[in-house]
């Protein structure tokens, strides 16, 4: 699991001493730091005094209960992973607010450990993975940026704007990180040396249409952009498992989908 140096605190919610206790001794020899909170009020004071990347919630608690609790998370720690505890009669309430959005899966109670450690570990995967993208999708926006104002300043002069365009694909190349661009007629705009050596493909793939040169997996990552807004998860690119991280932005002042891939 990446985790980008940081290191990782879970914070655990529920109103049953032995659960949050069960729940420490299962991870005790993982690298974590587990919080834990009688109630939702005593894990909404924790998330003041604490970076916390991953929450382990009950459903049924005196007071807000776990949803409510958790939305209240999203609200103001909305990069925070939640997940929710709960016994078999609360499912349809908890599948409703996971399609709702509010919270990244449903665990019943009694659980299985090996497959409550696996969840925690997916889960914190998803998030490394949603920070990497944020920061990738950051600094891409500030590169293009300054090589537009650095593009449209000088907008008389050809020669400059065209070596303006090819410092703005040497950038692009320098990262060590898959980049497709996508505009929203499904054409691709842009990609970089990084994104051509992983897919085996050719530069020649800019300004031709999806589904004419990319793989099926890559398509499906597209539409999956389109329909989410964002995606984070891991496929196989030329026989290769990497990262894959999506998202909707403005690429050369056109809407469109950005994606970074990376092993």
């Amino acid at each position: 699991m990446m985790t980008m140096g940081e290191e990782i605190t879970i914070l655990c919610v529920d109103d049953e001493a032995n659960v949050l206790k069960s729940i420490k001794r299962l991870l005790l020899d993982e690298n974590y730091t587990i919080l834990t909170a009688g109630s939702g009020e005593e894990g909404l004071k924790l998330l003041k005094r604490a970076r916390v990347q991953l929450i382990i919630a009950d459903y049924r608690m005196p007071g807000i209960n776990g949803i409510e609790f958790l939305r209240e998370v999203r609200k103001h720690w909305p990069d925070t992973i939640r997940i929710v505890l709960s016994g078999y009669a609360d499912t349809a309430s908890i599948l409703e607010a996971i399609n709702e959005g509010q919270i990244y899966k449903f665990i019943p109670k009694p659980w299985n450990d090996d497959e409550l450690k696996v969840a925690i570990s997916n889960a914190l995967e998803s998030y490394f993975l949603a920070k990497k993208n944020k920061e990738l999708t950051e600094e891409l926006q500030k590169q293009y940026k300054e090589l537009e104002r650095l593009l449209y300043e000088k907008n008389d002069n050809l020669e400059l704007r065209t070596g303006m365009l090819k410092s703005h694909q040497n950038i692009l190349d320098s990262i060590p990180v898959g980049i497709l661009g996508i505009d929203l007629n499904d054409i691709i705009i842009q990609c970089n040396a990084k994104w051509l050596e992983m897919s085996d493909a050719s530069a020649a793939i800019i300004c031709e249409e999806t589904e004419r040169v990319l793989p099926r997996e890559i398509l499906q990552c597209i539409e999956a952009v389109k329909q989410k807004g964002k995606i984070a998860e891991k496929r196989q690119i030329n026989g290769v498992m990497c990262y894959i991280l999506g998202g909707q932005m403005t690429i050369k002042k056109q809407r469109g989908i950005l994606l970074f891939f990376y092993q």
